[in-house]
C-alpha cells in the first residue's frame, strides 16, 4: 500500500501540469461510457419492439398496424451509440498519448537534473548499473504503462461507475443479482495482486543488481581477459540472472493467473444472471417482450460488469511494474540534495591561507576515518599528503571540495568556514586532477574547455602548451578537432592525464588538488606530467596526494597520515632528519626505484 501511495504522489507531481488534457479526455471518456452503457437498453428496446412487431404481424386483427419503423429507429440509435463510443475513445487516446510522451520526457529530465544535485555519497554507495536501470527499464515501464494502461484505467473506472448507475435505474433487483459475485472476486483479486506485487518489486530490484554487475564486468573486460577470468565472470552473471529469472517467473505466474480467474468469475456471473433473471422475469408481472428484453439487457450488463475488472487485471503486471518503477525513481527524487547555504558567500582570493582545524570525519556512523586532523596551509604553499593506502589522504580531498562535510571541527579559508561559501563559487575556485582522468565524448578542444565552455581557442592552446600536450595534439590528423571519449583506446593513460591537467589549467583555480596524478604512468610520461603539474601548481595553494615520494620532494610541507591521524609534518629534509615513518617510506621507494 505504501508503494501505491508513493507512486501516486510521484505521478501526481508530474501529471498535474497536464490537467487540461485530463479534463478533455475525461469528458470524452464519460461520453464514451454513456454510449456503451446506454447501448444495451436500446438493444433491449429493439428486442421488445421486434417482439411486438412479430406479435402484431402474426394476428389478422393487428396485421395492418405492424411496423418495423420503431425497430429501425432504435437499431440506428444503437449503432450510432457505438460509433460515438469509438470516436470519443480515439480522440481521448490521442490526447492521453501526448500527455504520456510529454510527462515521461519530463520525468527523465527531472531524474537527470536530480542526479546533478545529489551528494557524492549517493554515487559512492550505489552501483552505476542500478542507477542506469532507473533511466532505462524503470522509466520504460512507466512509459509503457502510461501509454497502454492510462486510457484503459480511465475507461474501466468510468464504465464501471456508469454501468452501476444504469443497472440500478433499470432494475435494482437484477443489479444486485449481477453484483452477487463481487465480494468473492475482490477477495481473489486482492490475494493474487498482493503476491504479484511482492514478486514484481523483487524482480525490478534484481534487475538493478544484474545491470550493476553487467556494467562492472563490461567496464573491467580488459582485466577479465588479462587474468583469464571470463568463466568466473560468466558464473557470477548466471547467479544474478537466475535471481532475475526466478523473481520474474513468480511475478508472471501470479500476474498471469489473475485475468483467467476474472474471466471465470465473469462466466459464473453470466450464468447466475441468466438463471435468476429468467426466474425473476417468469414469476413477475411483466409482459413476455418486456421480460425477455430485461434478461437480454442484464445478460449484456453481466458481461460488461466484469469487463472493467478484466481490463485492469490484464494490465496488472504492467501497472505493477510502473508502480515499482515509480518507487525506484522516486527514491532518487527523495534523496537529499547537496546543502548549499541560502546566503552563501562568494569565495574571495586566498589572502592568508587554508586551515583544517581538528577535523573528524566518518563515511558511516561509528566508523571514523579522520581523527582530529589539523593542517595549516599558507597562501601559495604546496602541501603533500602521504601515507599508506587507507590512511585518509583522499578523504581530505573530498572534504576540501565539500564532496562530504566534516563531522566536527572545520575547514576554513582566511578564517571563513568553507560551508559558508556558495558551492558553485567554491568549486569554481578548486581545481582537481584525479588519479583516473575522465574524458567526455567530443573533440580534444571540447574536453580541455570542459571547465570553461566559453574559453576561446587561444586559451585552449595555451593551456595545452602548459600541460605539455600541445605538440602531441597538433601531430594528430585533426589536431584539436580529434574526436575522443573516455573509452577511446588511441590515447594512453598519460596523454589522457595531460589533457585533464590542461583542463584544470584553463579553469585557473585558486586552490589545486592533485590526487596521485602520476601513479599509472611510466617514468618518461611521469616526467612530462610532473613538469605540467609544476606549471599548474606555480603560484597556487595546492594539495598533492602522492604515493611516489620523488614527485613531492619540493613540497613546502609534507603531512604524513596513518590510520586517519597525522603522525609527522615538515619538509622533505626535516622529515628525513627525524628518521621516522616518512624516512622509512622514502628509503624503501628509493631502493625499488
Amino acid at each position: 500500500m505504501s508503494d501505491l501511495k508513493n507512486a501516486g504522489k510521484y505521478y501526481w507531481h508530474y501529471l498535474k501540469r497536464y490537467w487540461r488534457g485530463f479534463i478533455v479526455s475525461s469528458l470524452l471518456i464519460i461520453f464514451s461510457t454513456w454510449c456503451i452503457v446506454v447501448a444495451p437498453t436500446y438493444l433491449g428496446r429493439a428486442v421488445e419492439e421486434l417482439t411486438t412487431y412479430l406479435q402484431q404481424w402474426g394476428q389478422a386483427s393487428t396485421h395492418a398496424q405492424a411496423s418495423l419503423t420503431p425497430f429501425n429507429h432504435t437499431l440506428v440509435t444503437y449503432i450510432l451509440l457505438y460509433v460515438g463510443d469509438a470516436s470519443s475513445l480515439f480522440l481521448a487516446s490521442l490526447i492521453l498519448a501526448r500527455v504520456t510522451a510529454y510527462s515521461t520526457g519530463t520525468m527523465r529530465v527531472g531524474l537527470f537534473r536530480k542526479l546533478q544535485r545529489l551528494r557524492i555519497k549517493y554515487f559512492d554507495t550505489h552501483r552505476d548499473g542500478d542507477i542506469l536501470a532507473r533511466f532505462t527499464s524503470d522509466l520504460d515501464n512507466i512509459f509503457n504503462a502510461m501509454n497502454q494502461a492510462l486510457l484503459e484505467i480511465f475507461l474501466a473506472v468510468a464504465q464501471f461507475v456508469g454501468l452501476l448507475i444504469v443497472m440500478f435505474n433499470q432494475s435494482a433487483t437484477m443489479a444486485w443479482i449481477t453484483m452477487a459475485t463481487t465480494p468473492l472476486a475482490l477477495i481473489v483479486a486482492g490475494i493474487v495482486m498482493h503476491k504479484a506485487g511482492v514478486a514484481v518489486n523483487q524482480q525490478q530490484d534484481d534487475i538493478g543488481e544484474l545491470n550493476g554487475y553487467i556494467n562492472e564486468q563490461v567496464t573491467g573486460q580488459k582485466v577479465l581477459i588479462t587474468n583469464g577470468l571470463q568463466a568466473d565472470s560468466y558464473k557470477g552473471f548466471t547467479g544474478y540472472n537466475d535471481k532475475v529469472r526466478h523473481s520474474a517467473l513468480r511475478g508472471q505466474i501470479w500476474s498471469g493467473i489473475l485475468n483467467p480467474l476474472m474471466q471465470g468469475m465473469s462466466l459464473l456471473n453470466v450464468a447466475i444472471v441468466i438463471f435468476f433473471g429468467s426466474w425473476y422475469a417468469l414469476n413477475g408481472s411483466m409482459s413476455t417482450g418486456a421480460a425477455l428484453a430485461l434478461v437480454v439487457v442484464f445478460v449484456n450488463y453481466a458481461q460488461q460488469y466484469y469487463q472493467p475488472i478484466m481490463s485492469l487485471t490484464s494490465l496488472y503486471s504492467m501497472i505493477q511494474l510502473a508502480i515499482t518503477g515509480a518507487r525506484r525513481v522516486d527514491e532518487v527524487r527523495n534523496q537529499p540534495d547537496e546543502v548549499n547555504p541560502a546566503d552563501g558567500q562568494v569565495m574571495p582570493p586566498i589572502q592568508a591561507g587554508l586551515q583544517l582545524n581538528d577535523v573528524h570525519f566518518s563515511y558511516d556512523p561509528g566508523k571514523e576515518i579522520l581523527h582530529g586532523i589539523t593542517i595549516n596551509v599558507h597562501r601559495g604553499e604546496m602541501v603533500a599528503l602521504v601515507g599508506p593506502t587507507g590512511s585518509g589522504k583522499t578523504t581530505v580531498m573530498n572534504l576540501l571540495n565539500r564532496f562530504y562535510d566534516v563531522d566536527s571541527g572545520e575547514i576554513t579559508i582566511d578564517g571563513t568556514s568553507i560551508q559558508r561559501f556558495d558551492l558553485n563559487s567554491l568549486r569554481s575556485n578548486v581545481g582537481i586532477v584525479l588519479q583516473e582522468p575522465q574524458l567526455f565524448t567530443g573533440t580534444i578542444a571540447d574536453n580541455i574547455r570542459y571547465g570553461d565552455p566559453a574559453a576561446g581557442m587561444d586559451r585552449v592552446v595555451d593551456a595545452a602548451k602548459q600541460a605539455n600536450i600541445h605538440d602531441f595534439i597538433v601531430s594528430l590528423p585533426d589536431g584539436y578537432d580529434t574526436i575522443v571519449s573516455d573509452e577511446q583506446s588511441v590515447f594512453s593513460a598519460g596523454q589522457k592525464q595531460l589533457m585533464s591537467i590542461a583542463r584544470t589549467i584553463l579553469t585557473n583555480p585558486r586552490l589545486l588538488i592533485l590526487d596521485e596524478a602520476t601513479s599509472n604512468v611510466d617514468t618518461v610520461t611521469e616526467a612530462r606530467i610532473q613538469a605540467a603539474m609544476d606549471n599548474v601548481i606555480q603560484g597556487r595553494t595546492s594539495f598533492v596526494i602522492a604515493h611516489r615520494l620523488k614527485t613531492i620532494l619540493n613540497a613546502d610541507k609534507i603531512v604524513v597520515l596513518r590510520h586517519g591521524e597525522i603522525i609527522e609534518q615538515g619538509n622533505h629534509e626535516t622529515l628525513l632528519a627525524e628518521n621516522g615513518f616518512y624516512a622509512e617510506l622514502y628509503r624503501n621507494q628509493m631502493v625499488f626505484d
